[in-house]
């Protein structure tokens, strides 16, 4: 991951953090919950997808041959 990617990620986790306060409070309306709803899950995917890429490049650099389990 490079830095503007942390960046991004830190900034979607952030994001997503504060959707699922304003979530949890319930004080919006449904129309607002849904489309809070729908930016989460969108931040969701790509906070996973930058996770991925981060893994994969981990394990090309750990690469020695042995298969690395990162899920431990």
């Amino acid at each position: 991951m490079t830095k503007k990617d942390t960046v991004n990620f830190e900034a979607s986790l952030k994001k997503l953090e504060q959707i699922v306060g304003k979530l949890e409070d319930g004080d919006i309306s449904l129309e607002d919950s849904v489309k809070s709803f729908e930016e989460g899950i969108g931040l969701v995917k790509e906070c996973q997808k930058q996770l991925s890429e981060a893994e994969l490049k981990v394990k090309k650099l750990l690469d020695n041959g042995e298969t690395v389990d990162l899920e431990d």
